[in-house]
């Protein structure tokens, strides 16, 4: 089984920004040693947490690092930007770090209407338009002309480009386009297989590729898993109500008052997860796998304690090597 990591970088409570890039750099060079093929960076603006909110610079930096892990993002809010500036980002990364560029691309707003209309600089939604960008991006970078334009530097290999989605529309248009597809188990569980199924479908590429990005925290034990999660389940309970975007520790989860409604979202968030020890790790990514038949793994942990980050990365790749 292939893996990769995602990484949305939230800040714990009481650590810096600087700490939070810091800690992300170091796991980056740990998932390398580890055995990881690839190393992804979300991005999120104007949260009081998230601090990735540049995946390009942090893919430099990630790529400068270390030696040989692929660095991506997952992904680039492609309806906010032009696409011949997001393929020229990407054709230099490339001429940096040659054959290790990836670029994750999605039709996400990057927030609420404000922050959507500062990224486009007050132009108008245009998240319509995604099918179209994708396309040109993809020409960009893989130095056709796009509108009588061809972008630089050239380089020998072009980047990577993945489309991500959260169903079967979003599936068939990167088959179509011939890109790689990620699909958001970690945001909605209950279309992966029917996506990852119209992608195989429709891919009329030789080589398709396509991924799923989930929630995973692996313990020495399941008891251990659950008291773990704590962390994550408060954070992303918090997240989704625009509330604090930083990563509790489990001391606060456990003594954080939660109303009937709050235990039943945990509760169901918990599908967007697999939260166990060794085994019933994986057991349940191998199950899921043999749904999906989906090609890697997306992991993403979030939760407050940096070295149990760690271990839980490395248990996981212990598990499939």
């Amino acid at each position: 089984m292939h893996l990769g990591i995602l990484e949305q970088m939230p800040a714990p409570k009481g650590m810096t920004t600087e700490d939070t890039v810091e800690n992300t750099l170091s796991l980056a060079q740990y998932a390398e040693e580890l055995g990881y093929e690839r190393f992804w960076f979300a991005e999120h603006h104007a949260t009081k947490g998230m601090t990735s909110s540049s995946p390009e610079i942090m893919m430099a930096a990630t790529a400068t690092r270390t030696h040989a892990i692929h660095v991506g993002s997952g992904g680039i809010l492609l309806p906010q930007y032009s696409p011949y500036k997001v393929a020229s980002q990407l054709l230099q990364l490339q001429a940096l770090f040659p054959g290790r560029i990836e670029a994750g691309v999605g039709r996400s707003p990057g927030g609420g209407e404000r922050v959507r209309s500062a990224l486009a600089d007050g132009k108008e939604n245009q998240l319509g338009e995604y099918p179209d960008k994708l396309e040109a991006l993809v020409e960009y970078v893989q130095g056709q002309s796009s509108q009588g334009l061809r972008a630089t530097p050239r380089t020998e290999t072009a980047p990577a480009i993945y489309s991500l989605g959260l169903g079967e529309n979003s599936a068939e248009l990167a088959a179509q386009l011939g890109v790689g597809y990620v699909y958001g188990h970690f945001i909605n569980p209950t279309r992966g297989q029917a996506a990852h199924e119209i992608y195989r479908q429709n891919a009329e590429h030789n080589t398709p590729h396509a991924m799923s990005a989930i929630f995973v925290i692996c313990g020495e034990s399941d008891d251990h898993a659950e008291e773990l999660a704590t962390s994550q389940d408060l954070w992303l309970l918090r997240t989704e109500k625009g509330l604090d975007s930083r990563v509790p520790s489990v001391e606060e989860a456990k003594v954080t008052r939660k109303t009937k409604r709050d235990q039943q979202k945990i509760r169901e968030n918990r599908a967007r997860m697999i939260i166990g020890g060794p085994r019933k790790v994986r057991e349940e990514l191998e199950s899921l796998s043999e749904s999906y038949q989906n090609d890697e793994w997306l992991i993403l942990t979030n939760i407050a304690d940096v070295e149990e980050k760690r271990r839980s990365f490395s248990r996981i790749a212990s598990l499939f090597k």
